[in-house]
Parts: C-alpha cells; structure tokens; sequence
C-alpha cells in the first residue's frame, strides 16, 4: 500500500517542500518545492517572525495540494544551526575515596553536561533550565590527577574529571515550529534534527560504527554531525558557508549578491562565464582564473569546517567525510577540506540523492545534495518520528522531548536535579595554617543517593519510557573535619638521642594561635599552628634542657688592647657520632652526642698567653741562680682586678695599667727561691751581699750575690 509522505524543510533563506510516496521499503519523490523568504524570518535556523513564515508554508501546502490532495500532517526537522554545543569540566575529590565506579562516572558526566548547560545560560536574560533540550553529548577527555587517562573506572587518586561536549536544542526553535504550523492548519506529524535526517539517508546503521563526519553547507552556515560506535556523537555548526563565497565573487566582480550567487552555480556547468558588473560591462572569465580568485575564501570555509570536525572528534581526523547541502558544490571544496583534514582526496565526497538507496524520483526533480536533508526529514521522521514522553521524578511530572534513547540522565536535567545533589554533601572543611603553610583538611565525603526507576534500582544511563516513576533517595551527608594537634605530627618529627650516654626523647613543640599547645588539643578553623622540631645538635641541647651546656661551645675571645683575640684552646670540642662536629649540623632519629669540656681561663693563663709587660732580675741566692719576676702593670677585667684564681669570662676586656716601680729588696728573693730555715736550727745568721754584710730591706740589682749565714751556738755555718 502507497502512502503520501509530506515534509518541510525551513531554512534560512527558503523553505523546501517535498511529497513522498513510500511503497514498502521503496520511496518515490513525487514532488518539490522551493519557495524563498520574502523578508529575513529566519536567523541561524531560528524562526523569529512565525506570522511570515507561517504564510510560506501555508503557500507550499496550498501550491501542493492543486496536485497531490488535502495536506493535513507534516514532518518537519529543527535545524542544525539551531544547535548549542559547549565544552564543559566536572572534576571531584576522590582522595580517601573508594575505587571510581561505573555509577561515579555516569554521575560525573552528568555534572559535565550540566556545567555545560551553565555555561550555555550564562549570557541568556532566561537562565531556567528546562528551556533547553539536551540531545546529546560526548566525553572528550577523562583526566586523573590532571593527567590524561583512558577510563577512570576502578582508578583511585585524588582528583578526576571529565571533559564533554554537549549539544542542545532550544525549546523555543520547536515551540516555533509547532506555532508556525499550526497558523498553516497543518500538524506536526514527526519531527527530527537536520543532521539526523542527512544521515540517516546517507549513512546505514551497519556504517554509523564509522567515525565519519557530515557536512551539510548551506548559504549562512555548515552544520556537523559526527558518527561513531553506532550512534551519532557530537553536532556542531560554524557560521561560514555558501554565502561567503558569494561575497568573495561579488568583491572581485563587482557583482550584485543575486547575480553573484548565480555566477557561482554556473562555475560547476561551464568553463568560460559570461559576467555583468554593477557598472553594465560584460566580460568572458575562464572558469578556473575565477576559481583561483576567490581560493582565499574556498580555503577559509574548509578551514573552518575542517577545524571544527576536528574539536567535536576529539581532535581526532575522521575515517571520511560527506557532504550535502548547496554550499557542498562550492568549486574545489572537497579538494580544500582533504588537505586541511589530511585525508586522502576520495575520503571527502559530495552526496546528492542519488546515493540515498531503494529511492525514484520524478524526471523533473534534479539531482542535487541541496535536496538530501528534505528528503532526509520526511524518511527520517517516518522510520523513527521523535516525540514528547512523559516521567515521574520524585513525584514531578517531567515532559522530555524524544530526540534520542532517553536515560535517567535526561530525566534528571529536565527536572533541574544537579548532579551535585546525587551525592551526600561532604562535611565541613578545616582550614588551619602550619608553619605558614595553609593547609586543608576535607570533611568526611556524603554517600552517594539512590536512584530507583519503577522500584528497581538504577543509574543515571538506565533508559527510560513514557509513564516511568524515578525516585532519588539522597544519600548522608558527610562529618565535618575533625583534627587534633597530633594528626599534624609525623613519627619523623620525633627522635631519640644520646648526650654523653644519656638517652633524651625530643619530642615537637606545638603552639597553638602562639600558646603552648598539647598533642590532643582540638583544632579550630583558622588556628595558626607552630611546630618546632629539634632539628641541629644545638636545637637537641635546647630540647633536653641543656642551654648552659651551649656557651662552652662559643668561641672563647678576649678584647686586648683594642683587639680581639680569640682563644681556641679555651672553647668546648664536639662530636657527633664520634666525629668532630658544628652546632649546626643536622641531627637524626639514633644520633650520639658527645663534648668534651675546656678548661676555664685565669689571669695567670692570659699573663703565660698575652703580651702583658714584666720586669725581672737575676740573682745567686744560696749558691743558685734566681729569678725574680713581677708584673710591672695592674691587670683589669671589665674594669675590675681580679684575683689570680678567679675564671675570666668569654669576652672580657683585658686592660694594663703601668704601676710604680718599687726597687728590688734581699727580702723578695724568698717569693722565688725554695730555701728554708732548718728545722731544730738554734742560733743566728747573718745577711751577706756580695760579701758585706746586709739586711733584709737592703736593695738589690741583678747579678748581686746573697747568702744566709747560719751562726749555731758555738759554731759558724753557711748554708
């Protein structure tokens, strides 16, 4: 049995009307009409005056029924240009997490499409989310950790995310469409994408497994339809097409746009074109000299095309491309895209409807790949009509526009859940600073929410059917952070030590917004926390309460006339681990102190060290050469004269004050001379100096002789 298909496709600049006649799995393309826009209606694939575009349609079905009888039911397609792709990012903090599931990354996709819906809204006065329809999206990049990974499932780390690119329909592109034909008392019978219906005339499913992209060129843009695994992937539209090089000939020539669009048609009939300037002069070009005048901006449309193909495929070349459209005969076209994709030159190939399979049509239609997506929406539409289905989301009842296998997903965009609440929030973070460093600590993470579909458990990818229930029950949310003084400290920042055999634990200092802190303290959002650690071996004398032992370490030095000098033989020697060491050098876990202590100096050490000034003589006291030796100045210490046993402090200023002198007497020579009187002696003596007699206060010179006479009772004795 016959039936009577009829379609419209609304474009920019004319709207096409096409009768099929589908016999079994064979279609007939009975007839076509293209009828122009009278004023500017459409805006990128948009209706923006229903009433004019409205008057259009209701010509073409009139003009159509005078042939084929009553036209009650249309399909019609939403334009690729209509669509809204953005790239978007969702990223989590998967630390302390358990290993990423197939439901954490279905979850997290969603994320992405929503922040791409965000960003779609940004610069939109209607910021509410149900005006636009998701029809699909595609993952770009899958990232770990900030680098690049293939899956994220079964994968732990800290931080994942996802990259997508998803595409959107306005609601009002179809709302417009339902109002236009409505004013031309038609209805909607089915309806589809642009994109959709070009490929699936040109591309059977046994194919779509094909990364292949399509091309349709019209006059204002070039919309893109990516396949992949047996379904389409991605769409994309850039804003250059036939018209630009309408415009570059119309810049050569001087060519009015009408007569320019028409030179441009002729370029693919004829090799030698007769062109008519705005001025009225008439000039035969050879076909190709106007070809290589207007390459600049064949080459630019093929750039844009090819670099936009290349971002929706993941920057990826595809297997091949086709294209349809008007713009698709624009000279070398195909050539240019070959090169900018670097694909072999039969890769990229314009498709009329001559290669659409088991279709006829009437003699009078040409054939021509402008014809291919009318074609496409009425086959299209019929084989698989997209329509409105409705589903319950926690008890909201959700209208979802049909354009593909609808998920959870869908569901859940269309009621405004965000994939945000599909989990638990985590709990309150803990900001502290330590040692200057900001540091912070995450709150425990939520559980994530359930989500049933008609009672039975399910993911955000399960599908979906008219009349289905979804039920999301939220998941916990998590604890705030809790820490205490001791989860900031590491086991390293603990040692044990020996100092000359004695076993020290030095153990952190914690201060807590500057007071002294203990390890169980609880810590505070915004706490400062100071942790000192025994780190050199002076920092060890300082932790086991040695600090007096420090200043024996010192370099000993003293300030003599006006210089100092320093002592070394007065300073403590230092080991470390039976090494000679610096009280700076760094100390661990086991280490073996050990210092031995100097002795403290004197005056008489500084007398045997410094140049301090003394007088002498030598004289032969009882047979023996003596000297006699006396300072012939007064030392001071800081200021002060200090006896000969007193300790001299580190840093002490010597100074040396000349004293009077006071001459040499027999009596002195007793401070340096060892003799004695015998013990039991019983009589006198007598003082003898260089032979004469002498007394004890007599003076003396250097060289002098003096003797002791010893006269015992009855006997005269020298000794």
């Amino acid at each position: 049995m016959n039936e009577k298909l009829f379609a419209l496709d609304i474009g920019t600049r004319s709207i096409v009307g096409i009768i099929l006649v589908q016999s079994g799995e064979t279609y007939h393309v009975a007839d076509i009409l293209v009828k122009e826009h009278k004023e500017r209606a459409m805006v990128d694939g948009q209706i923006h005056n229903v009433l004019l575009v409205a008057q259009l349609i209701q010509e073409i079905k009139e003009e159509l029924e005078k042939t084929h009888g009553p036209l009650t039911k249309v399909s019609v397609a939403a334009a690729g240009r209509s669509l809204k792709t953005e790239q978007a990012v969702a990223k989590i903090d998967i630390k302390n997490r358990p290993i990423f599931t197939e439901d954490d990354i279905s979850r997290l996709e969603l994320q992405a499409v929503q922040q791409a819906q965000q960003q779609l809204l940004q610069n939109k006065e209607d910021s509410n989310q149900s005006h636009y329809y998701c029809v699909g999206y595609s993952v770009l990049y899958y990232r770990l950790d900030g680098e690049e990974i293939g899956s994220l499932l079964d994968q732990q780390g800290e931080k994942a995310e996802i990259e997508v690119i998803a595409t959107f329909l306005p609601r009002v592109v179809v709302e417009s469409l339902l109002a236009a034909l409505k004013r031309a008392n038609l209805e909607m019978e089915a309806l589809t994408l642009e994109p959709i219906a070009a490929i699936n005339v040109l591309i059977p499913p046994s194919m779509r497994r094909l990364n292949v992209a399509l091309v349709d060129i019209g006059a204002g843009t070039s919309d893109i339809a990516i396949t992949d695994h047996g379904t389409i992937v991605a769409y994309g539209m850039v804003p250059t097409a036939g018209d630009e090089i309408t415009e570059a000939l119309s810049d050569k020539y001087l060519l009015d746009f009408p007569v320019a669009d028409l030179t441009k048609r002729k370029l693919q009939t004829e090799e030698e074109i007769l062109i008519q300037d705005i001025l009225g002069f008439d000039q035969y070009f050879p076909r190709n000299e106007i070809i290589d005048s207007i390459r600049p901006a064949i080459r630019q449309l093929a750039e844009a095309i090819g670099d936009e193909i290349l971002r929706l495929n993941n920057q990826r070349t595809p297997k091949a491309v086709m294209l349809v459209g008007g713009g698709s005969l624009t000279p070398d076209i195909t050539k240019e895209i070959s090169e900018v994709l670097q694909l072999p030159s039969n890769r990229v190939a314009v498709r009329g409807i001559d290669a659409i399979q088991n279709l006829t049509k009437e003699e009078h239609i040409p054939v021509t790949p402008e014809l291919v997506t009318p074609i496409g929406i009425a086959i299209a539409a019929k084989k698989a009509p997209v329509q409105y289905m409705s589903v319950t989301v926690n008890g909201q009842v959700v209208r979802l526009f049909e354009l593909k296998e609808m998920t959870v997903a869908d569901a859940l965009l269309a009621a405004n859940i965000r994939a945000k609440q599909l989990y638990g929030k985590p709990g309150a973070a803990l900001s502290v600073t330590v040692n200057n460093q900001s540091i912070f600590i995450p709150g425990e993470h939520g559980t994530p929410s359930q989500i049933l579909l008609n009672g039975e458990e399910a993911s955000t990818k399960s599908l979906i059917r008219s009349g289905d229930n979804i039920q999301i029950i939220m998941g916990k949310d998590g604890e705030a952070a809790k820490v205490t003084v001791q989860d900031l400290l590491d086991a390293a920042l603990f040692k044990r030590i020996m100092i000359n055999d004695i076993a020290f634990s030095l153990e952190p200092k914690v201060f807590v917004n500057d007071n002294i802190a203990s390890y169980d303290q609880k810590l505070k959002e915004r706490d400062v926390v100071r942790i000192e650690v025994a780190e050199t071996v002076e920092q060890a004398f300082l932790f086991s309460q040695q600090k007096y032992v420090l200043k024996g370490f010192e370099p000993f030095k003293v300030i003599f006339d006006g210089k100092e000098i320093y002592l070394p033989q007065f300073k403590n020697e230092l080991f470390l681990n039976n090494v000679p060491s610096k009280l700076s050098a760094s100390i661990h876990d086991g280490d073996k102190i050990t210092f031995n202590q100097s002795i403290r100096p004197t005056i008489q050490h500084l007398i045997d060290i410094l140049p301090i000034p003394q007088r002498n003589i030598n004289v032969t006291f009882q047979g023996e050469l003596v000297t006699l030796t006396d300072n012939s100045v007064t030392v001071l210490i800081n200021g002060k004269e200090l006896n000969d046993l007193e300790v001299i402090p580190n840093g002490a200023t010597i100074e040396v004050k000349e004293t009077a002198h006071t001459p040499w007497i027999f009596q002195d020579v007793f401070r340096f001379s060892n003799w004695q009187l015998p013990m039991n002696f019983k009589g006198h003596f007598k003082i003898i100096r260089n032979g004469q007699p002498a007394g004890f206060d007599e003076h003396i010179f250097s060289g002098d002789h003096l003797k002791i006479e010893l006269i015992e009772n009855n006997t005269t004795s020298t000794i």
